[in-house]
């Protein structure tokens, strides 16, 4: 992801809707809807009197968090959310841990003291990092929320783990310069039942590159990770003790076997990679992969390895994943890529999902997840003076559908579902909101 004030303005017509809605905290697009969702989506969006998110007939939401509330630990809510994941707590709680994707001047919602770099005071604060939320998981009313992490730089997306954590990925490949006392652009992980701030330790095995997201294989205990980045890689960490990612692990990046080694699909990018075509994969060993000089993708490539269009969200379904490629497609609109892991010795398997013919499709995604009727949901980013972006659905056959449209003047971000599959929870970017969509998720 990246930030543009010009096109992250909130508009005063938007402001004005907004002070409404959070007055009463909730707002609803119709009434429930009975019946099975429509076979490539749930129906035309209905105009939110609000004037803040349209959703099908049957959807409401609610805002659960918003830049500048008072937190638990005495800060404030952060701007620039970005990528989280939602976590069963117990208890009848969840957690949601979401990113901040700051920089260096942002105003981290007064966490300045306890932002530090990775070794000793950063002469800086670095306010990236996440924060916590906490909810009743029937209410979804917020218990608590506090920062989890701080001492980070621009933390983008990320992605849950099976034992309970959230990896939380750097989009800054920064190097110590006298202000930041330690090289950046790393993964860290945070348990979603921390109660407070965690010490930033990177887990650098994974790599140093501009990292977008992560998602676990919970077969394996790899994780796969994509770089946002025209020329990107998508790599896989190989952990030398599955669950324990700080012991270390073999750093890898896919190649495909019989096809063409670029997938972008770009004028220049050589022999086309169809849509719905397929591929066998294989992994390349990766070295010096703390990369000082940040050209892990140009040395991986140089080896064989595949490039993609600016890998952006990642998400594990049920024994596949799929991965967005936001400026990746003929009409650069975007790509979706799904990859199967092999089992018993079988091959790894790489499929172009979907690409984007015309905005009114697909208009650069990048967070996505799984819902749990099988579809995919993914965020739109827009990269337009005034953006329309969209939440879209896109179905096991690769129709894509409108599934929600934003009135605020930014990206989408965050998409993931409660473990019960009846919420979506979701960010806007800035000023930052986190909702929560209920629904016919599961006809």
């Amino acid at each position: 992801m990246s930030y543009s004030a010009s096109r992250r303005t909130f508009l005063a017509a938007t402001g004005s809707a907004f002070a409404g809605l959070l007055a009463s905290g909730c707002t609803t697009t119709g009434a429930r809807a009975g019946g099975a969702a429509m076979a490539a989506g749930y129906g035309p969006l209905r105009p939110d009197p609000a004037g803040v998110m349209d959703l099908p007939e049957g959807f409401t939401y609610r805002v659960i968090s918003s830049l500048g509330e008072a937190m638990d630990d005495g800060f404030t809510v952060p701007d620039a959310a970005d990528g989280m994941g939602c976590f069963d707590l117990g208890g009848g709680r969840l957690a949601l841990v979401r990113n901040h994707e700051l920089v260096p001047g942002k105003d981290g919602g007064g966490v300045v003291g306890p932002a530090f770099d990775t070794v000793g005071r950063s002469l800086v604060p670095l306010p990236g990092g996440t924060t916590t939320l906490v909810l009743d998981a029937e209410t979804l009313a917020v218990e608590r929320q506090y920062r989890s992490l701080a001492g980070t730089i621009r933390n983008c997306a990320g992605g849950i783990t099976p034992w309970g954590s959230w990896l939380t990925c750097e989009e800054a490949p920064a190097r110590a310069d006298g202000r930041i006392n330690q090289d950046h652009g790393w993964t860290f992980e945070v348990p979603a039942d921390a109660p407070g701030l965690v010490d930033p330790v990177p887990l650098k095995a994974m790599g140093r590159f501009n990292h977008e997201a992560a998602c676990v294989d919970p077969a394996t205990g790899i994780v796969y990770q994509t770089e946002d980045r025209d020329d990107s890689l998508l790599y896989r960490f190989i952990p030398n003790v599955p669950g324990k990612l700080a012991e270390g692990g073999r750093l890898q990046a896919l190649a495909i076997v019989g096809a063409p080694a670029d997938t972008r699909n770009w004028a220049d990018a050589g022999a086309p990679w169809p849509t719905g075509s397929w591929a066998d994969a294989r992994w390349i060993d990766l070295d010096d992969v703390e990369s000082p000089e940040d050209d892990l993708r140009r040395r991986g490539a140089a080896d064989g390895a595949a490039l993609f269009a600016r890998g952006e969200g990642i998400h594990m379904g049920d024994g596949e994943l799929y991965f967005c490629c936001t400026s990746g497609g003929a009409a650069r609109l975007g790509q979706i890529f799904r990859l199967v892991p092999g089992r018993g010795g079988a091959a790894d398997r790489l499929q172009l999902f979907f690409e984007s013919t015309s905005p009114d499709q697909f208009n650069y995604g990048d967070n996505l997840t799984v819902g749990p009727n099988g579809h995919l949901v993914v965020c739109e980013d827009q990269y337009t003076e005034v953006v329309t972006n969209h939440l879209r659905g896109i179905t096991p056959e690769g129709t894509a559908y409108p599934l929600a449209l934003l009135h605020m003047q930014t990206e989408w971000a965050g998409a993931c579902f409660s473990p019960d599959g009846r919420t979506l929870f979701v960010n806007a970017y800035s000023p930052t909101r986190t909702f929560a969509i209920t629904g016919p998720w599961i006809a």
